[in-house]
C-alpha cells in the first residue's frame, strides 16, 4: 500500500457533492449551487461553429487574445478596473484560478484570512498550499457581511492575504462598499494579497457589486461564466492582476492545466459580447424564488436573512436532525457546519431550482418536518 502526501490529509470530499450523490429519486434537491437554466441559445450556436469550424486544438495559454480583450473591456466597464489583456488569464472554471492563486502566492506558515462561513473550496485549496487559515467571524446579527473592522483585527506580520467573496457563498451576503475600500486600503498599508472570488456578481438584488481591485494594486480578481450564464459544466473562469502577480500565477496555470477549452472559449467570447437578456431574466426569476423561499422559512419559525445575492439562503435550524429529516421526507439540503463553524445551527439552501419546485420543498418541510 503506498500512502498518499501528507497534504491530502488535510482534505475532505466534498460535504455537498455527498448530498448531490445521496439524492433519493424524485427529491428535491435544494443542495447543489447550480442554476437550473440552459446555456443561452446564441452562446451555444457561438459553441457549434467553433467545432465546426474545427476549433479544437490548444489554445494560446492564457486562453484566446480575443476572449481576453473582451474580459479587460468587461473588468474597465462593470468593476472599473484598468488591466491589459496580457495580464488576463482564462482558466478552467473560478476554482482552477481560486487553486492558482493559492499556489503562486501561500506557502507553509503563511496566514490567510477566511471569512467564517465561507465555501467550503478556499478551505481546501489554503490546506494543499500549506496556508494557516485565520477565521473571521461573519455573524448573523450582520447579515454574515464581512466588517472591515473585524479583519484589522486579524492582521499580524505573518498576514499573506485574504479571500473575499461577494455576493457570498454560503449566506448571499453583499459587502458595503465602505467595507470593501476599506479592506482595500489595509491590503496596501500592511502589504497583503485580496483573493476577491466575485463569480456571483451579476446575481444580485438591489445592491451595487464592489471589486476591490478599484482600490487596490494587491488584488488579484476571480471571476467566469459559471453561474451568470449557465455554463457551469464547460468549466470557464478568468482572473486578472497587475503584470508582476500575474507572471507568477501564469507559472502555475501553464504548468497545470496549460490552457482552457478552445469550444467553451468561443461560447464565452459570445456570452460576453452578445445580449444580455437571458442573463437579466434569470437573475429577475431567482430573485422571485428568493422572497418566496425567506418568506416562507421565516414563517415556518426559521430565521433567514433576505439573502442580497447569490442563490443562497442560510436560515438558522438548530435541529442537528433537519438535514437528515428533510432528505427523509424529500429535499435534499447542506449542513451549514459543512462551511465553518458560524454555520453551526444554519442550513444552506439553494434556490437554484424552479419556483414551482420550491414551493414543493416548503410544503413538504411544514407538513412533514416542522409539523411532522
Amino acid at each position: 500500500m503506498i500512502n498518499p502526501a501528507s497534504r491530502t490529509k488535510l482534505i475532505e470530499l466534498s460535504q455537498i457533492r455527498k448530498m448531490f450523490e445521496a439524492t433519493k429519486p424524485g427529491a428535491i434537491n435544494l443542495g447543489i449551487g447550480e442554476p437550473d437554466f440552459n446555456v443561452p441559445q446564441n452562446i451555444k450556436d457561438a459553441m457549434k461553429k467553433s467545432i465546426d469550424n474545427n476549433e479544437t486544438q490548444y489554445t494560446p495559454n492564457k486562453g484566446y487574445i480575443e476572449l481576453r480583450e473582451e474580459i479587460a473591456k468587461k473588468f474597465k466597464k462593470d468593476n472599473e478596473i484598468t488591466t491589459d489583456p496580457e495580464n488576463v488569464i482564462v482558466t478552467v472554471g473560478a476554482s482552477e484560478a481560486l487553486y492558482v492563486s493559492t499556489q503562486a502566492f501561500v506557502e507553509k506558515g503563511d496566514e490567510v484570512i477566511l471569512p467564517n462561513p465561507s465555501f467550503l473550496l478556499y478551505e481546501a485549496v489554503l490546506n494543499l498550499a500549506g496556508g494557516k487559515i485565520v477565521p473571521v467571524d461573519c455573524k448573523m446579527e450582520n447579515e454574515f457581511k464581512l466588517k472591515a473592522d473585524d479583519v484589522a483585527e486579524k492582521i499580524t506580520n505573518k498576514t499573506k492575504a485574504i479571500i473575499l467573496n461577494s455576493p457570498s457563498n454560503p449566506p448571499g451576503a453583499v459587502m458595503e462598499k465602505e467595507d470593501i475600500k476599506a479592506i482595500a486600503d489595509l491590503s496596501m498599508d500592511k502589504d497583503f494579497l485580496i483573493i476577491s472570488d466575485e463569480i456571483y456578481e451579476k446575481i444580485i438584488y438591489d445592491k451595487k457589486h464592489y471589486s476591490p481591485a478599484k482600490y487596490s494594486d494587491n488584488v488579484i480578481t476571480i471571476n467566469g461564466f459559471s453561474k451568470t450564464y449557465a455554463m457551469t459544466g464547460l468549466r470557464i473562469g478568468y482572473l486578472t492582476a497587475n503584470e508582476t502577480y500575474c507572471e507568477e500565477l501564469f507559472k502555475i496555470h501553464q504548468n497545470s492545466i496549460a490552457c482552457a477549452n478552445s469550444t467553451a472559449q468561443r461560447g464565452a467570447y459570445e456570452a460576453l459580447t452578445g445580449p444580455q437578456d437571458e442573463v437579466h431574466k434569470m437573475v429577475n426569476e431567482f430573485k422571485n424564488r428568493r422572497d418566496l423561499i425567506v418568506t416562507r422559512l421565516n414563517d415556518m419559525g426559521y430565521e433567514t436573512v433576505n439573502a442580497e445575492g447569490a442563490f443562497y439562503v442560510f436560515p438558522k435550524i438548530e435541529d442537528k436532525e433537519f438535514v437528515k429529516k428533510a432528505a427523509d421526507a424529500g429535499v435534499v439540503t447542506v449542513s451549514g457546519a459543512a462551511f465553518g463553524s458560524n454555520g453551526e445551527g444554519h442550513v444552506r439552501m439553494s434556490y437554484a431550482n424552479s419556483y414551482d419546485n420550491i414551493k414543493k420543498a416548503m410544503d413538504i418541510l411544514e407538513e412533514r418536518v416542522v409539523n411532522g
